[in-house]
């Protein structure tokens, strides 16, 4: 209350809150003190952090790095010792790329286990890509601390559509032996070597500990990020997003995503139809991004629907428990993060399937990931080319590891995350 929740747009700079979040009211019950509002991207749509009022946040690790985004102001403050603990929002990772790119932990929920009643958005009414609140901070057990304070009888009095699920401490603090789905790379985007090593070598510590991996076979990533994820997200064509951007001045990190909104749908169709060959993917990212009818946009929810079936089905077929997987990183050059969206792919999936995911850090980029680096190559090698610029001088830089769990199961979620950082510190591997 009395503050700004302006998103970075100009048109909401003089609309003062007139009360508090159901977040932040149940924070304050618990005794916490919201001491600083942090920055983010403009429109909260791109993993840099940037907008016209507040200009650039840098990675306290590396200011020519950008600290990841949306909520990349809370990676940056918490990353640099100057908080201990905050709360972003997570449209397709923008909790854990900047916890990612920061070197620190950060979980995205299920959707509903925090209250969203009174979050400001950018694209109200947008119900095909879950969005959610998640704590950040510098170590798993801050977080877990969080979830058990704020899961509490005033938050579900407060919103009565958050389920009264309290925290579950039994699953957090079990020493039950984990099976464990693992993949290091998606088949869609090329990850950075040191992506692929952390799983890897988070892998051979697991099973040391006596867990059980098992390879998890993933579905095909490409169908899902354009034909589910980028049609949801964008099914009115973009209009509500256009209308923020109307009068507003434009940040130079988002120039590419509002120019291809502003494109009148006809033109984008023709500029589809020439690059259907020559740049299959640029041609989706534009064409899918056409608005939709209520019908298409029905059977598209069903299409989702099933496909969350199905992941689920192939989890339980192989009985596993949780999977760990590779979280985007390292921290991108500041301005590369547009250039190179859809390598969101390894994050914005857990949205899509709104299962909770958080990530920790387990290592940092070495020599040799950066000498690797010169030898990668993807199946649109015109694709990764800013990827690969982007992430280039990153020796010394974190690089964390993604764990995902089912729906409505984050507290077991977190166990697993406890787990990696226990075993990654306890061989000198977290970045510290």
């Amino acid at each position: 209350k009395g503050h700004y929740s302006n998103i970075g747009f100009a048109c909401f700079l003089d609309k003062e809150a007139s009360e508090d979040s159901i977040i932040v009211k149940v924070l304050k019950k618990q005794g916490a003190i919201p001491c600083v509002k942090t920055n983010l991207s403009q429109s909260m749509l791109s993993y840099d952090c940037s907008n016209p009022i507040y200009k650039q946040t840098k990675n306290p690790w590396n200011p020519k790095k950008t600290p990841g985004g949306s909520s990349g102001g809370e990676g940056a403050l918490i990353g640099g010792g100057g908080s201990v603990l905050g709360f972003g929002t997570d449209v397709g990772g923008s909790i854990r790329i900047p916890s990612s790119f920061c070197g620190i932990c950060g979980l995205k929920p299920t959707e509903h286990r925090f209250s969203k009643q009174l979050v400001r958005v950018a694209v109200p009414g947008q119900k095909s890509l879950v969005s959610m609140l998640g704590p950040m901070a510098r170590d798993v057990d801050s977080l877990a601390l969080c979830m058990k304070a704020v899961l509490c009888q005033d938050m579900f009095d407060l919103d009565p559509s958050v389920p009264p699920l309290p925290f579950n401490d039994e699953v957090y603090n079990s020493k039950k032996k984990l099976r464990i789905g693992y993949y290091d790379r998606d088949g869609f985007w090329l990850p950075h070597p040191g992506m692929r090593r952390a799983v890897m070598e988070t892998k051979k510590l697991l099973e040391a500990a006596g867990h059980t991996l098992v390879q998890f076979p993933l579905p095909d990533i490409e169908d899902t990020m354009y034909n589910m994820i980028k049609k949801g997200l964008f099914a009115d064509g973009c209009a509500i997003l256009c209308e923020r951007f109307k009068w507003d001045v434009i940040d130079p990190n988002v120039t590419e995503m509002v120019a291809s909104c502003r494109t009148p749908v006809l033109i984008r169709k023709v500029m589809a139809f020439f690059l259907r060959f020559w740049h299959p993917r640029r041609f989706m990212y534009i064409y899918q991004s056409c608005p939709r009818s209520v019908k298409e946009l029905w059977n598209l929810h069903t299409k989702i629907e099933n496909f969350q079936k199905e992941f689920v089905n192939q989890m339980r077929k192989l009985e596993i428990d949780v999977i760990l997987c590779p979280a985007l990183g390292p921290a991108l050059t500041i301005g590369y993060p547009q250039k190179a969206w859809d390598a969101i792919s390894y994050t914005v999936l857990y949205n899509h399937l709104n299962f909770p995911a958080g990530v920790v850090p387990v290592s940092k980029v070495t020599e040799e990931d950066e000498k690797q680096l010169e030898r990668h190559r993807g199946r649109f090698p015109f694709v990764f080319v800013p990827l690969l610029q982007g992430v280039k001088g990153g020796v010394g830089l974190p690089i964390a590891v993604q764990c995902v769990a089912l729906p409505w199961q984050d507290e077991l979620c977190l166990r697993f995350m406890k787990e990696v950082e226990t075993l990654t510190t306890t061989f000198g591997r977290r970045p510290s």
